[in-house]
C-alpha cells in the first residue's frame, strides 16, 4: 500500500462531506493537537503542514516518519491518522482538511485515472509519468521511493499445497470452491474483485469484508473462515505464518511505490527535500521490518516510525553536517 489499490471512479461525488465528518469523528490523529498549538504560538508566522493517513499499520508508520523528519526540521505539524480509505482521505486532501499524505504511485494513479488513459502503465516511471499528469490542480507528487509495497492475494500453506497454487492464474479453475475476505473497497476496486474477472477469469463463490491486512483478515485467513486473503506485499505476517503470497503473473496490479503527496500551497522547497530524502533512503525492506514490529510484535507505529527516522535519518543528517 500500500495502502492498497485500483480504486472507485465515483469519490468526487458527495465524499467530502464524508470526509469532514470523519476527520471531525476521529481521534487516533489529534496527540498532536496541543504541541502543535504550542508550536504555533511561538512562531505565528510559520503555518502547520497537517498530515494525513489511511487506516492500517503501514500508514501510521510512514505518517508519523514523514511528521518527525518535518518536526526534526523545524516544521510545525499535525497529524490526523487513521481516517479511512483512499475515498475518504484522498478528497480531505483536495479539500484542505490535509496537507500532506503517503501514498502510492499505481493505486492512487489508478483512482483518478476515471478513463483509464494510462491502463498500460505499469513501470514506476511510467506510472509516475501518469499520476503527475492526471493529479487535481494544486495537489502535487514528490519523487517515488523505491520502496513498494503491492497488494498480494495470500493463501495459507496448506490451501496452496491443496490446490497448487504459486500465482493468481491458478486460482482461476478453483476459485468458484473459496473465499476471498479483505478490505470493502475490495468489492470495486480494479485490482480487486474486478480486476481479476478482467484479468485472470478469477470468480470467488464468497466474499467477506473485513479489514485491509488487519487483524480480522488474518485471523479469519488462518481460523480457515476465508481461504484467500487480501493483503500487503509488505506483511511481516505473510513470513511469520509461513502463508504464500501469489504471483501476480498476469501484471494486473501498476507499480506501487511510496510517494508523499501533498498540497503545493502547504509545501516549500525545505519540506520537499525533506520528504524527498525520505523516500530516497526508505526500502522495501525496511517497509517489511517496520510492520513486523507492528504487526506481529506489537509496537507502536510512532515509536516504530520514531526509531526508523533516529538510525537512517538523523544519522544521515549528521554525517552531511
Amino acid at each position: 500500500m500500500k495502502g492498497t489499490m485500483n480504486m472507485s471512479r465515483g469519490w468526487k461525488l458527495g465524499l467530502g462531506a464524508l470526509a469532514l465528518a470523519a476527520l471531525a469523528g476521529c481521534s487516533g490523529g489529534d496527540e498532536d493537537s496541543a504541541d502543535n498549538n504550542a508550536a504555533q504560538n511561538d512562531d505565528s508566522d510559520q503555518a502547520t503542514v497537517t498530515i494525513g493517513s489511511t487506516n492500517f499499520p503501514e500508514q501510521l508508520i510512514l505518517a508519523n516518519i514523514y511528521a518527525d523528519v518535518l518536526k526534526n526540521d523545524g516544521v510545525n505539524v499535525n497529524t490526523r491518522l487513521n481516517l479511512g480509505s483512499r475515498e475518504v482521505v484522498f478528497p480531505a486532501l483536495t479539500n484542505g482538511e490535509i496537507d500532506l499524505l503517503p501514498e502510492y504511485s499505481g493505486a492512487l494513479m489508478t483512482y483518478l485515472d476515471q478513463d483509464e488513459a494510462h491502463a498500460d502503465a505499469r513501470s514506476n516511471d511510467d506510472v509516475m509519468a501518469a499520476l503527475r499528469s492526471i493529479l487535481p490542480d494544486g495537489i502535487e507528487a514528490l519523487e517515488a521511493s523505491p520502496a513498494e509495497d503491492r497488494d498480494a492475494l495470500v493463501v495459507t500453506r496448506e490451501t496452496a499445497d491443496q490446490y497448487n497454487l504459486k500465482t493468481f492464474s491458478d486460482l482461476a479453475p478453483v476459485s468458484g470452491e473459496l473465499t476471498l475476505g479483505g478490505p470493502p473497497e475490495t468489492r470495486t476496486r480494479d485490482v480487486g474483485i474486478p480486476g481479476l474477472k478482467r484479468v485472470y477469469n478469477i470468480e470467488f463463490a464468497n466474499f467477506r469484508s473485513l479489514d485491509a491486512g488487519g487483524p480480522l483478515t488474518r485471523g479469519a485467513l488462518a481460523n480457515g473462515d476465508i481461504d484467500v486473503a487480501r493483503m500487503f506485499s509488505s506483511q511481516g505476517a505473510i513470513a511469520e505464518n509461513d502463508w504464500v503470497a501469489l504471483k501476480d503473473d498476469k501484471n494486473l496490479e501498476p507499480a506501487q511505490n511510496i510517494v508523499a503527496v501533498g498540497r503545493s500551497e502547504a509545501l516549500n522547497d525545505e519540506i520537499r527535500a525533506s520528504l524527498n530524502r525520505v523516500s530516497e533512503t526508505l526500502t522495501t525492506e525496511d517497509l517489511q521490518a517496520m510492520n513486523h514490529r507492528v504487526e506481529i510484535d506489537k509496537a507502536d507505529p510512532a515509536q516504530v516510525a520514531s526509531q526508523w527516522v533516529d538510525e537512517h535519518m538523523n544519522s544521515d543528517q549528521q554525517s552531511t553536517n
